[in-house]
């Protein structure tokens, strides 16, 4: 591909809330361009898009579509994300390889909880962006109450470069200010503006021409000694603008009546930056860790990064990629950055949705996908054998709703672990954990409707039933008191009987410190090649709990006397009387539940402070800060697992889906005595249950 190729791509990623129509502009971009010969219509199931089994069931995105649209002998690679919070992941991802952001809004709901969310991502990325108001023939539309509620969420210079002629019902077109032109068909010919927003159009052109011109100093000059900027010199300046940030063009129309939709790539191809208009990428060479500049050159070392993982029953894993510099080639061998290893590269596709079309190379500024790489992440970097390269990763959000997982029956526990795994390489904010603690599979995910997509692609995909429930908490037990107690097991029945004699003290240790094992014997009362079994005997008792069956830690058992016989002891016997002083003890320690303390850390807008405080604190959590940043409240508290287990479906109804949380394991504390009444008799009961059945 020639370097001129390269500076006819765009690659753009349409974010923003769920329904606010970003795959119905994705499906009109590809009519317009000649891809398709119908508008597809999520309703029926039949967008490009759309075409996982529960996108069309659920009529939403639940994972980035890359869809490339021919237009003006240009390449728009739009990528379609998903704008439920739950699938944030994919936003995140698409935003990693995009070089710009195309924000849909709707202009009957304005910017909402899933806007805010993709607009902070693209932030973090530096991303130049547009915004396209959609929906403008629907009831109660309005454009200029969105573009108002625009300016209050989000900092940047907003510059409308469209008006809408006529508003709800009666949208017919868009006016285009850069050219002082009516925009009515679908086809996007141009007319004369209508007499009622000339004025309007005069004031907003003034606004743009004062944006142009800030953007370029020589522009500035001109414009502030009161001359009229020419057309070219006004796209100078909004191009330069636009690509660096500093200008947020807004146009807008409506996606499911084409309208609008043309001027819209035209506008992307105008204002939004190339692969060669965007600063250098940075990878690290793993073998002298220097950092090296790729630019976007077909001829450079080669830098791949992988974006997206597919898995496949039949196929096996797709890798979507983004070459970054260099030219990946079908039938070639490169290295994995993170492994070393080398990978073989076998037929490399050009995707649109589901369709993968067979392509001999993927180069610079391109996107496309490769199948069955061994040994590939998403997140991982492609390069040349000789000039191995390293391409910062994606940072995933952190998954907060878990569940333990079952399987249905026994062909599904022989197929559990390779379906979790194959999963999860699609999916990275999905983590799966063996809970040693309560010998449970714990699949943590971003909510309860990413979980349930995932216990639905397990059967559609693999074939494996999985049933969810909630985790176990991970109790402990403890003491309180110190005691001595004696463990002394005899058995005589004929023959060679088992004597086993001890005297053991059982002391609290400070939280935190496990158990341990101390030998204080003297004399010969129990026998030194005895002792090893007393304590593998603690060792093996500890795990079940006398009062509800959970581990018991932070305990010091002292064998300091005892007593032996000379035929009937045996290391069995002496192992069983650790397990009597043990069972005979503890009850007398004053047991109690110990329970996992979490730290958390909730970030809410400022107006919902007083009502996430005081449901933390009825949650029993303790409250131990709260700062503002970046216009946020964020509240630090530490409190029970037992009562945060289900938070990100809690804070997400209080905040209306704006809030978010990080929790980690703190400490262990004492049960309040009225849960762990609960905690005991629910195990006494289940006990029960095991015994009848």
């Amino acid at each position: 591909m020639a370097e001129s190729k390269v500076n006819r791509l765009r690659n753009i990623a349409l974010i923003g809330h769920s329904s606010a129509g970003k795959t119905s502009l994705a499906e009109a971009m590809l009519f317009d361009a000649g891809v398709t010969t119908r508008l597809g219509k999520i309703e029926e199931g039949n967008t490009v898009s759309d075409y996982d089994p529960e996108e069309v069931r659920r009529r939403i995105s639940v994972s980035t579509s890359v869809l490339p649209v021919a237009w003006r002998d240009q390449q728009i690679n739009v990528l379609d994300t998903p704008g439920y919070v739950d699938f944030a992941g994919e936003v995140k991802g698409a935003l990693r390889v995009a070089d710009s952001a195309l924000v849909v809004v709707d202009a009957v709901a304005g910017p909402e909880v899933g806007t805010e969310l993709s607009w902070g991502y693209a932030d973090e990325r530096l991303l130049p962006r547009m915004i396209f108001v959609n929906k403008l023939d629907r009831d109660n539309a309005s454009f200029q109450r969105t573009l108002e509620q625009l300016r209050e969420k989000f900092e940047g210079t907003l510059i409308p470069l469209q008006l809408p002629i006529g508003a709800e019902s009666a949208f017919k077109g868009v006016v285009d200010i850069t050219r002082m032109k009516a925009v009515i068909t679908q086809k996007g010919s141009d007319g004369e503006i209508p007499a009622g927003l000339v004025d309007e159009a005069e004031q907003y052109r003034q606004a743009l021409m004062e944006a142009a011109a800030e953007s370029d100093d020589d522009v500035i000059e001109k414009y502030l000694s009161g001359e009229a900027l020419s057309e070219g010199e006004i796209w100078h300046g909004l191009r330069k603008g636009a690509k660096s940030g500093k200008i947020i063009p807004v146009l807008c129309g409506s996606a499911t009546a084409n309208l609008g939709v043309q001027s819209l790539m035209n506008s992307i191809l105008e204002l939004m930056p190339s692969p060669t208009d965007t600063a250098p990428a940075e990878a690290t060479n793993p073998t002298n860790n220097s950092v090296e500049k790729l630019a976007a050159n077909t001829a450079g070392p080669l830098a791949a990064f992988a974006f997206k993982t597919l898995a496949d029953p039949f196929v096996g894993k797709l890798t979507y990629l983004r070459v970054f510099s260099g030219t990946l080639a079908s039938d070639s061998r490169v290295i994995s950055g993170r492994t070393g290893q080398e990978e073989r590269i076998g037929q490399l596709y050009q995707l649109r949705g589901k369709e993968q079309t067979p392509v001999q190379k993927v180069s610079a500024g391109e996107i496309g996908a490769v199948a069955k790489l061994a040994d590939v992440h998403t997140g991982d970097t492609l390069a040349d054998k000789g000039h191995p390269l390293v391409m910062p990763g994606i940072a995933f959000p952190n998954p907060v709703y878990g569940v333990a997982l079952f399987p249905k029956n026994q062909s599904d526990l022989d197929k559990m672990g390779t379906t979790l795994q194959r999963l999860v390489e699609e999916d990275p904010t999905l983590i799966v954990k063996r809970d040693g603690d309560t010998n449970e599979t714990i699949l943590w995910g971003m909510g309860d409707s990413h979980i349930d997509i995932t216990m639905r692609r397990a059967h559609q995909k693999f074939g494996t039933d999985l049933l969810p429930n909630m985790p176990k908490i991970a109790y402990r037990e403890t003491i309180r008191r110190k005691v001595q107690v004696q463990g002394r097991h005899k058995k005589q029945s004929g023959g060679r009987g088992q004597f086993g004699d001890i005297w053991v003290r059982l002391e609290p240790l400070p939280r935190g410190s496990g158990f341990e094992f101390v030998d204080e014997v003297f004399g010969g009362s129990v026998p030194r090649n005895y002792i090893p079994a007393v304590e593998n005997g603690f060792h093996e008792i500890i795990g079940k709990g006398v009062l509800a069956g959970y581990p018991t830690v932070d305990v010091r058992a002292v064998l300091y006397d005892g007593s032996y016989h000379a035929v009937d002891s045996s290391e069995m016997a002496f192992k069983l009387a650790a397990h009597l002083a043990f069972k005979n003890g503890i009850p007398q320690a004053a047991p109690v539940l110990l329970e996992p303390y979490y730290n958390i850390r909730v970030s809410v807008p400022e107006q919902y402070t007083g009502d996430i405080m005081g449901d933390l604190t009825s949650k029993r959590c303790k409250v131990e800060g709260i700062e503002q940043v970046k216009g946020k409240a964020v509240i630090t508290a530490v409190g029970p697992l037992a009562e945060l287990q289900r938070y990100a479906t809690d804070l997400r109804s209080m905040t209306q889906g704006r809030g978010y949380y990080t929790m980690e394991l703190s400490h262990y504390e004492e049960v309040p005595s009225h849960v762990a009444e609960q905690v005991i008799a629910k195990h006494k009961k289940e006990e029960g249950k095991d015994e009848e059945e």
